[in-house]
């Protein structure tokens, strides 16, 4: 049989992308359709005492200004994780159902016209007028005011984790670290702005919206709306980027909704460049303080991980720090704790790699340290610190390839060449350095019933349905593929029907669990279809195949026949025809293991990056990065090297560029805005190499797939971090790293 599944296949929606004819949630065209523009608090927090809408009422072409007294009440819904299943709001807070002001930027009215630049303009004379009070925007305005929430994540993980005694382990080393880093917030730029277009049929609700998960998106507004999710359809074909921004749904949907009831038309709602900072969550501000413990042959003795970050006034969310960070190596004892302060900005959210990116970042720059202390050299010391067990519990792992990443990265960068002393390396101006990092992210089975469907068609083709959506990750690619694999047909002759509420439910792949739980699902329905078939092929007396033991039949192209004499079969055509069958069709459904499964559940990789460091100016520039990884089976090596190279950029992105800036006065973003909030660009990227360690898995589901789409930042930004410190002798320990934090050091250097 051919195989379909790890084929370097071209993507299979790549044609209607780079043409133009793909249709995203901000190009649908409807009759009488409508712009929305939301109007946004200029206070960090305080009451609305006026709005005066008249000049924007009788602005050219607007249908409507509304207010929270145009809108009725919605109801209020916990904050829970989209990867769950259920409604996930990104905010337990709903705008616009009174006079408080919590954070700049807080929809305070909307604005519906008849076309974008008539909204936008009439928005721009509506007149807000508030009674402001001090606000509480950073970690340093609300450090004495910190506490310890029960819960985090949407309530889904507690606040404090442990094992052994971290006290003692850390009193019992020969030596140990203890560094603070500094993050400064994140926030999402995807190319495609939120965009939501609603339409009312009677009570019915059609929503075109630009999400990471269609069902995630009928079920929250159906329970904000108090409406049944039979009642809504969500329609999601493409999304131009997410980075997790688009993983939760945030109340410009639901306003959206309501805006298209109160006129009584199609409301288009698209979210602004600069409105996209104060509209779908962020990374926090966060700062984190490792500790580490070993003996003197390298050994941990003991972790203490602590984080303190920012929070909204009605959610307690933080990023988890410390998951991966807690079973990445042997320690005997490992205590993590997460506080919060209570600050006026909206609930931060999943942004790439959420808590790993950083946490992991911490706990390498801490090993790099360690290392360097101990004379040891950095991969060596992962090498001697690698648990056979998950240590938070002692179960074996799914599957691991961490020590093959650490080894196979290390040969594909060169890294035994290395001199481990800092600032050895110079050309010319140029202050060269190379470091690593370990890479690790959780395998998410926090997921629900997964289903799919496939329809053989006589004629020897299929289309698998399945609500899926694809947002730039190759999910349509490698779910094509994978129908084709178990139906034995080829690539061409399958087409995916996904981003619609009304085919099979998907959850939202998120988490990078995309690939593993749609894909079981879709296997199922496929093979399903074949089992049918075959097994029909066996008992029919007219079939070549009569009496043949199903499980000895092979289908390649279509065409059933004995895996020992290909020569005698017949094709899945012919047995329908025969059997008046112009189709048939199998539901495939996937129940993930339940969360307390015996094993550990994480994929391992290993970063290596070499920079230049100009010794005048303090500038960093990336040139070359090597990242190896075990991620399970590999559906299409194509897309997953796509998505660890894109996650490698994030981390170097992550490490000198991306950082958002608050002005504590006005309590308001500073730099929101494409021109200076800074992202890589092509000229940035380094020669970037990825190198796929399959080991197998047969937890993860039936495939074997454990996910990449994440895991390709975690450890990226750590490894540039180390590089950096080799290149000059000087630790940096916030994030971004910037010439204003080099050049100190660099000076100081130069004079001694």
């Amino acid at each position: 049989m051919t195989a379909v599944i790890g084929r370097e296949a071209v993507r299979v929606d790549g044609r209607e992308k780079v043409t133009g004819s793909a249709r995203y949630s901000g190009e649908i065209a409807l009759p009488g359709l409508a712009y929305a523009e939301i109007v946004g608090a200029l206070v960090a927090r305080g009451r609305i005492t006026s709005i005066d809408t008249r000049a924007a009422e009788n602005a050219g072409g607007v249908a409507a200004v509304l207010t929270r007294r145009d809108l009725p009440a919605v109801n209020r819904v916990p904050l829970v994780p989209s990867l769950m299943g259920g409604p996930a709001p990104g905010e337990t807070f709903f705008p616009m159902q009174d006079d408080e002001v919590h954070y700049a930027g807080q929809p305070v009215a909307i604005v519906v016209a008849d076309s974008l630049e008539q909204a936008r303009y009439a928005a721009s004379l509506v007149e807000v007028s508030y009674a402001g009070a001090p606000s509480v925007t950073t970690i340093g305005q609300g450090r004495g005011d910190a506490y310890e929430p029960e819960k985090i994540f949407g309530g889904f993980m507690p606040a404090r984790s442990r094992r052994g005694d971290a006290r003692d382990g850390l009193a019992s080393a020969d030596l140990g670290v203890d560094a603070t880093f500094r993050f400064a917030p994140n926030h999402h730029n995807a190319l495609e702005p939120m965009t939501t277009t609603a339409v009312w049929e009677d009570d019915r609700l059609t929503l075109y919206d630009s999400c990471q998960g269609i069902k995630a998106v009928q079920l929250t507004v159906a329970a904000l709306l108090g409406m049944s999710p039979s009642r809504i359809r969500v329609l999601t074909r493409y999304v131009g980027g997410a980075f997790g921004s688009k993983a939760m749904v945030w109340p410009h949907v639901t306003l959206a909704a309501l805006a298209a009831r109160h006129v009584r038309r199609p409301v288009r709602l698209t979210v602004s460049r600069a409105q996209m900072f104060t509209s779908y969550g962020h990374r926090e501000e966060q700062e984190q303080r490792v500790r580490l413990g070993a003996r003197r042959d390298g050994a941990l003795t003991a972790i203490r991980h602590d984080k303190i970050s920012v929070t909204s006034p009605f959610d307690d969310w933080a990023e988890p720090a410390f998951c991966a960070a807690s079973q990445l190596y042997a320690a005997p004892a490992f205590e993590g704790v997460h506080r919060l302060v209570r600050g006026n900005t909206m609930t931060p959210t999943f942004t790439r790699g959420p808590g790993e990116a950083a946490g992991v970042f911490s706990l390498e720059c801490a090993m790099d340290e360690l290392a360097g202390r101990l004379g040891i050299d950095p991969v060596e010391l992962r090498m001697r610190n690698l648990s056979d067990v998950d240590p938070n519990t002692g179960h074996p792992w799914s599957s691991s390839g961490f020590a093959e990443c650490l080894r196979r990265g290390a040969e594909r960068f060169g890294w035994d060449a290395r001199d481990p002393r800092p600032g050895r390396e110079r050309e010319g101006d140029q202050l060269i350095g190379t470091g690593m990092a370990a890479a690790a992210y959780p395998v998410a089975f926090f997921m629900r019933t997964q289903r799919a469907r496939a329809r053989l068609y006589a004629d020897g083709t299929a289309v698998v349905g399945t609500a899926a959506q694809e947002f730039g990750t190759g999910m349509t690619t490698v779910l094509t593929q994978v129908a084709a694999d178990a139906l034995g047909l080829g690539l061409d002759d399958v087409r995916l029907d996904y981003g619609d509420t009304d085919l099979p439910t998907a959850g939202s792949p998120v988490g990078s669990n995309g690939a593993m739980m749609v894909s079981a699902a879709v296997h199922y329905a496929a093979a399903a279809v074949r089992d049918r078939l075959v097994a029909l092929a066996a008992g029919d007396p007219a079939s070549p195949l009569h009496g043949a033991d199903p499980a000895w039949i092979t289908v390649d192209g279509g065409r059933m026949a004995l895996a020992d004499d290909p020569g005698a079969g017949e094709s899945y055509g012919e047995l329908m025809e025969r059997h008046l069958m112009g189709d048939t069709e199998a539901l495939g459904t996937w129940d993930p293991p339940p969360l307390d499964t015996p094993y550990g559940l994480l994929t391992f990789g290993a970063q290596f990056a070499r920079v230049a460091v100009d010794a005048d100016l303090g500038t960093v520039r990336v040139r070359h990065m090597v990242g190896a990884f075990a991620p399970g089976r590999v559906l299409n090596p194509r897309t997953a090297r796509s998505q660890l190279m894109g996650g490698m950029l994030w981390g170097m992105s992550q490490a000198l560029l991306e950082g958002t800036h608050m002005d504590a006065g006005l309590g308001r973003w500073a730099n929101a805005s494409l021109g200076d909030y800074l992202v890589p660009v092509n000229a940035d990227a380094p020669e970037v190499d990825v190198e796929l360690i399959e080991v197998d898995d047969d937890v993860t589901g039936p495939l074997g797939v454990k996910g990449v789409g994440e895991i390709g930042q975690v450890g990226s930004g750590a490894a540039i971090a180390n590089a950096v410190h080799h290149a000059t002798g000087h630790r940096v320990h916030e994030l971004p790293i910037t010439v204003e934090d080099l050049l100190p050091a660099l000076e100081w250097e130069a004079g001694r």
